[in-house]
């Protein structure tokens, strides 16, 4: 066991803030572990006929709610360690009911809480008064949540107390509960010691991408680090000026099943004092792809969902449209892409020059349901999405946000979107962990005479942000303006690379000439471009003995193949038709690549496995 497990496992005499501020005194070096200590007394076991969740807080609720009120703080204290520890509760489970619980005396409930928080020798009474101070406490409880933010069952509830009372500081708790990296932890050390300095260099060498920092990490160090007063206040260099903007455009994205972007209470002031010196950047490549990266958001992102002032986010995107068509800027994918020598640049560029005027672009008509393509900087791997708008609003963000609206492929290329008499259910969008997991949007689509209607929708029963989903209305639209809206975004390609035009044409083939893939006993899966190498293709398909006699394998047996294609510069059509003619005279599983299925059906079917 080590010294530190050692200490956990003591029984404290004193609270458990002065058991947590002993804990940390105690350190070598001063600082606490990175996942913070254990409670000292664990979790009770669940036994057989123990409540549940939903009981435990009705029963919490009972036992709580009278006591708030009462004038004797000392008195009532007593009474919801007895009665908590008679439920036998478990802290996870208190949340929610101390959320809910009336305050009919702010004052008695504030004493409570704080006096619970200063003096409790349990976690349930602790978990109260943290709870009870995160809808009341103020700054001078700021310290003592800060130490119970040591105990990491106790991180989550702190870091929203802390947030409702002093937003930098819960990031920072946050933070350092959270960070992995070197120069993560730089940055928050620096911000610990308030070097203000130090803090400033730390936030120039945190890298933003994926891998090292996700959006609500990222969410985290606007906050903790206060960005919009940062580089709201001159002077402000272009180096930090550039990290504030690739931070807001990591909040934006849905990586962390959620948009931060819509939980980051200073966005419309760091959006709007980002913009106002977007000038102040020097043009470039790197600044060229944030700038366009922010429009985008702004224009048809999450973005648009915050609450902004009437023509406030459409000065910002006028802003940023006048600074990208200065000359100097405009030259920037001016050049020869293959001047340059990194494969990702050229990429940067094409993109840069198919996107340029996506977010400046008003509507040609208007209409309720508005579909734009996007697709996001390509130096940060992601998929492609297919935005949908209704009445300007980006739709999937604002009712489901666990992940993006689906691919063009998925709802365009396959008519999903169209409506017909027959009533269709669509899915729209789907969680990054899958719909098993955590859910997925759908959508019924059908033709009601002169309208087209989205009706029944489904959808898990709560927001990301935990608040219960409210009932989504019926939509109806304009049954010409809707047809010629999903006619012009299904034709339109002006958003996609060589590359993935061929896996669309490659995918289309096979999906209008099935017996292509089934006479080698398979059948195509999916067919697109690499998540991170967007310049390759990939044909997915499924292997298993039978398909070309019409029946599946006895056995069960069955393998997934990907075929890999390098774009070659020649057009989508002849690289997709060369592709085609391959797969219809040999037998892709000798020059595909086994990448699922199991073991044993790899070794039955005479294959070797990854």
């Amino acid at each position: 066991m080590s010294p530190q497990e050692e200490r956990t496992a003591l029984t404290p005499r004193t609270s458990l803030y002065a058991y947590a501020l002993r804990l940390r005194d105690a350190e070598p070096d001063g600082r606490p572990p990175r996942r913070g200590y254990r409670l000292p007394d664990p979790a009770p076991a669940r036994q057989p006929g123990d409540l549940d969740r939903a009981e435990v807080r009705d029963a919490a609720t009972d036992a709580v709610a009278p006591l708030l009120s009462d004038p004797d703080t000392l008195r009532a204290a007593g009474e919801v360690h007895r009665r908590l520890r008679a439920l036998g509760t478990q802290v996870s489970h208190l949340r929610d009911a101390v959320a809910e619980l009336p305050l009919e005396n702010a004052a008695a409930a504030r004493a409570l809480g704080r006096h619970l928080v200063r003096t409790g020798t349990s976690a349930p009474a602790v978990s109260v008064g943290i709870d009870l101070l995160a809808r009341l406490g103020e700054p001078e409880d700021i310290p003592c949540l800060t130490v119970l933010g040591l105990f990491r069952s106790f991180t989550r509830p702190v870091v929203a107390a802390l947030t409702a009372i002093d937003c930098p500081t819960g990031a920072l708790v946050w933070l350092s509960r959270h960070t992995e990296g070197r120069e993560l932890r730089r940055l928050v050390d620096a911000l610990l010691a308030r070097d203000d300095r130090a803090a400033r260099e730390g936030l120039l060498a945190v890298p933003l991408d994926p891998r090292a920092v996700g959006s609500e990490t990222a969410r985290r160090i606007a906050e903790a680090v206060m960005l919009d007063d940062i580089i709201g206040n001159d002077p402000v260099d272009a180096p930090t000026l550039a990290q504030a903007g690739r931070l807001l455009v990591r909040m934006a994205r849905a990586d962390d099943y959620q948009y931060e972007i819509l939980a980051y209470d200073r966005a419309v002031a760091a959006y709007e004092a980002f913009v106002a010196r977007a000038s102040q950047l020097p043009p470039g490549l790197d600044h060229y792809a944030i700038l366009l990266s922010v429009a985008l958001d702004l224009h048809s992102g999450p973005g648009v969902l915050l609450d902004w002032r009437s023509g406030q986010r459409e000065a910002l995107l006028e802003t940023l449209e006048s600074v990208l068509t200065a000359p100097a800027w405009a030259a920037v994918p001016a050049g020869e892409p293959t001047d340059l020598t990194d494969p990702a640049e050229r990429r940067r560029v094409h993109w840069i020059r198919r996107a340029a005027q996506q977010p400046f672009t008003r509507p040609a008509a208007a209409g309720r349901l508005r579909i734009e393509v996007v697709v996001r900087d390509p130096a940060v791997p992601e998929s492609v999405e297919t935005r949908l708008l209704i009445d300007g609003r980006p739709l999937v963000p604002e009712v489901f946000g666990r992940g993006p609206a689906h691919s063009p492929e998925y709802l365009l290329d396959t008519g999903r979107l169209r409506a017909t008499a027959e009533p269709r259910e669509v899915q729209l969008a789907e969680a990054y962990c899958t719909e098993g997991c955590c859910g997925a949007l759908h959508v019924t689509i059908c033709r009601d005479g002169d309208q087209v209607v989205w009706r029944d929708w489904r959808r898990p029963g709560t927001l990301p942000n935990r608040q219960p989903a409210p009932e989504l209305p019926e939509y109806r639209f304009d049954a010409a303006a809707y047809d010629a809206e999903v006619t012009r975004a299904e034709t339109d390609r002006s958003w996609a690379w060589p590359a993935r035009n061929t896996a669309r044409l490659i995918d289309a083939g096979l999906r209008d000439r099935p017996g292509i893939l089934a006479r080698w006993d398979a059948r195509l899966d999916w067919s697109g471009t690499d998540f991170r190498e967007p310049d390759t293709i990939a044909v997915s398909f499924t292997f298993r003995p039978g398909i070309a006699a019409g029946r599946r394998g006895e056995d069960g047996h069955y393998l997934q193949f990907i075929w890999e294609l390098q774009d070659d510069g020649t057009p989508p059509e002849k690289q997709a038709a060369a592709a085609l003619r391959r797969l219809s005279t040999e037998d892709p599983k000798g020059y595909a690549e086994v990448r699922g299925g199991s073991r044993e059906s790899a070794e039955a079917l005479g294959y070797p496995w990854p």
